[in-house]
């Protein structure tokens, strides 16, 4: 079976360490086809999981991550895990 190429996971409601953890889980659990997880956090509740992100996979701290990016909006943030291009 194939995987989807993206991953999309909503964490509205959560609190930063359940979103966090369920976070890990999907970046953990992305076949070689994936190659990005977009991650709905919401905006105003949502803004600490998004600085959580920053900090737990930013700066090259996740192998699996190559970089981090905004969404379409402010409440979607994306985790690139290979470049298409």
């Amino acid at each position: 079976m194939l995987s989807e190429p993206i991953i999309i996971i909503d964490v509205h409601g959560l609190t930063v360490e359940k979103a966090m953890g369920a976070i890990h889980k999907k970046v953990d659990g992305a076949g070689s086809a994936v190659y990005e997880v977009r991650v709905i956090h919401g905006y105003h509740g949502g803004t600490r999981i998004r600085s959580a992100i920053r900090e737990e996979f930013g700066y090259g701290r996740e192998s699996k991550i190559r970089r981090i990016q905004p969404g379409d909006n402010e409440g979607i943030t994306r985790l690139i895990l290979k470049e298409l291009f």
